[in-house]
């Protein structure tokens, strides 16, 4: 049975006219699902840092050390699968399903040789990078392994994403969102038999023995990367076995790359790599000057990074709902439907970070302390979330609007517009407030900049679509 969700998008591809009601609708369906994908990332992630933090300022530091790098490789998968599963909707969109699983079939080719490569080379800095990104030495060993393990997995990661993406730009954001809320369940079974050691669980007032590895910081790595590769495994099978647009069951078609596919893969990839490599780059370099000011502000800096996630995460959800909602609606040709759901989308998202940055300011001493013990590390970590709470709602701004241009295939000048205000803005900022006001105001630097960031990317929207 045809569900509500595919009903709404075949009338996009259809080309029947569609109520203000309908598409506020399909936006909803297609957003909660997404939200839900991109939250349990995060939890996860928050789920890591609590683990660890139960073990000291110094694991929590070592992790909080090289995750800008992590961000900066795992951008570079998504950017290097989005210019695949792009195609893909407007292949989608246009009605042309035989065109859209022939791109998947080179996606899963040309993204699994780049996830080999990528993964490769984060092994081999791995030793490198906690002394090149100015780490104490007391806390290099443990953040060279994490990255070590990390990057060891970056291929399944990279599967993992691809096959996301293109289930969500087919329309279908219910699977996505049911594995990565698995992987986020996998991901603290894995953690709390190979963080800690043996020991004696109080469990409703009996005590057993639970075993344990006892891996630290390098078993938080090793049970995230676990779990990515069991999910991996299941969202690949859905993609290519039961998608209804998408399975690869009995259709004949190569599997190698072709120049045009691989050219517009680049055309719309590369410039988000690109983009992507330059702003975590200024986030390693936003590391680099949290890094002298000790190893407290480095965790509270983690762990306000991680908190903030849970904040912002939402709107990347309706993000990638505007990313398929858009590129349906432009390879369909509508282009009133594409104005209307970025509209749509744009002001659904701040409306909703503007009420996540309200939960933030007001919940953030419980939120950092429900990940560190450390009475210091708390008290930078909740002044850090609370300065950060007031750029929520133009943060939302460019996310979504960013997920608009994607759907477009329009990655170009927002990837330039990133760039700018982020080294221009932010880390200039940073470096001048940081020797005088410590993580705050490296933090205030950081809401300033992206207000800026919200407002030019509302004025590119609004040119585009004028």
């Amino acid at each position: 049975m045809e569900s509500k969700t595919d009903s709404l998008l075949s009338r996009i591809r259809k080309g029947e006219s569609m109520t203000l009601s309908e598409q506020l609708h399909l936006t909803f369906l297609l957003s909660v699902p997404a939200i839900m994908a991109q939250l349990s990332s995060i939890v996860m992630q928050y789920i890591d840092a609590s683990m660890v933090g139960s073990l000291g300022a110094s694991a929590a530091a070592s992790i909080g050390l090289v995750s800008t790098t992590t961000w900066l490789f795992s951008g570079t998968c998504t950017a290097a699968a989005t210019g695949f599963s792009v195609q893909v909707a407007h292949a989608i969109g246009a009605g042309d399903m035989v065109k859209a699983r022939s791109v998947l079939r080179q996606a899963l080719v040309a993204i699994s040789l780049f996830g080999i490569v990528w993964g490769s080379v984060g092994v081999a800095i791995s030793r490198f990078l906690p002394v090149w990104l100015g780490g104490d030495p007391s806390i290099c060993r443990d953040s060279s392994l994490y990255f070590c393990i990390y990057s060891a997995f970056l291929p399944v990661f990279q599967l993992y994403v691809l096959a996301s993406g293109m289930l969500r730009c087919s329309g279908n954001m219910r699977i996505p969102s049911m594995l990565s809320v698995l992987m986020c369940l996998l991901d603290v079974v894995f953690n709390f038999f190979l963080i800690f050691p043996t020991r004696e669980v109080n469990i409703f007032g009996l005590t057993c023995r639970m075993p344990g590895a006892g891996w630290g910081v390098e078993g938080a790595a090793l049970g995230t990367g676990l779990a990515e590769l069991v999910v991996a495994v299941l969202m690949l099978w859905f993609l290519c076995k039961r998608s209804r647009d998408l399975k690869l069951n009995h259709e004949k078609g190569s599997f190698r790359p072709t120049i045009p596919t691989l050219k517009k893969a680049i055309r719309i990839g590369l410039p988000m790599g690109i983009e992507h490599t330059v702003i975590c780059g200024a986030q390693i370099m936003t590391t680099v000057i949290v890094a002298p000011l000790g190893i407290f502000s480095i965790a509270a800096n983690s762990f306000a990074i991680t908190a903030e996630s849970l904040c912002y995460m939402p709107g990347y959800g309706i993000g990638d709902a505007a990313t398929t909602l858009v590129g349906q609606s432009y390879g369909a040709g509508r282009k009133d439907l594409t104005r209307r759901f970025a509209y749509i989308t744009v002001l659904m998202g701040m409306a909703v970070m503007t009420l996540m940055g309200i939960i933030m300011y007001i919940g953030a001493p419980v939120i950092i302390g429900s990940m560190t013990p450390d009475a210091e590390v708390r008290a930078l970590g909740t002044e850090a979330l609370r300065i950060e709470a007031f750029a929520e709602p133009m943060f939302a701004a460019a996310i979504v609007a960013y997920g608009v241009f994607v759907g477009m295939g329009n990655t170009i000048i927002p990837c330039l517009m990133n760039f700018f205000s982020i080294w221009a803005v932010r880390l200039t900022l940073a470096a001048s407030l940081a020797p005088s006001m410590g993580l705050n105001g490296v933090w205030l630097a950081m809401c300033i900049e992206l207000c800026f960031r919200g407002i030019i990317f509302l004025t590119r929207l609004r040119w585009v679509f004028r």
